[in-house]
């Protein structure tokens, strides 16, 4: 996954667009393309989901293999192909939720010091990543989504509604909810103000 994630880039929406209709027409090629550019950013949203590197490298896997088996029936609906993904990611993570209930990851994503780097500065910083990403983890599923869809992704607010299958108004107020929420949830945890 370490190599996929370094070989991933941004595609331009006419070179995405155009390996997309490839890829529905069962070029397997451009598909892989598609995986090289859009894997960081669907490990990422998983990861943020389930907070175990070992699960989002599963759960990333399965979104590329579901999209793969469903790229013949994709459609261009005025969105990127990104949220198709994304929207497929946002089941995955739901049906592994379904089936762990009472399990929840939240293992250290691993730290590796480079030449030039401070390691009390990495371990501060590390320790308030996980905090944040504890914090993540107990606010209520739609809370998480959309955090995640927005500030980790950096979506819009009709993609997340697209996503979510909700109007943009109510994805706005989940979102100041959410953000209310887990602000208490740090000053709580932090022993903040």
């Amino acid at each position: 996954m370490v190599e996929d994630l370094q070989q991933s880039r941004v595609l331009p929406d006419a070179e995405a667009a155009a390996l997309v209709e490839r890829a529905v027409g069962g070029d397997r090629e451009s598909f892989g393309r598609l995986y090289d550019a859009y894997v960081d950013r669907i490990y990422r949203h998983i990861y943020y989901r389930v907070g175990n590197p070992t699960e989002a490298e599963d759960l990333t896997a399965q979104v590329f293999l579901n999209a793969w088996k469903a790229i013949g029936r994709y459609r261009q609906m005025g969105r990127p192909f990104v949220v198709w993904l994304l929207s497929i990611a946002n089941n995955q993570v739901i049906d592994f939720y379904r089936a762990q209930k009472d399990r929840t990851y939240l293992d250290d994503p691993g730290v590796t010091i480079s030449d030039g780097i401070d390691p009390e500065e990495i371990a501060e910083r590390d320790y308030t990543t996980q905090e944040l990403q504890e914090a993540i983890q107990k606010l209520k599923p739609d809370q998480r989504r959309v955090l995640v869809l927005r500030f980790i992704d950096g979506l819009d607010y009709a993609d997340i509604a697209a996503i979510m299958q909700k109007k943009e108004g109510a994805v706005r107020v989940i979102q100041h909810r959410a953000l209310l929420a887990l602000r208490k949830l740090l000053r709580t945890e932090v022993g903040g103000p």
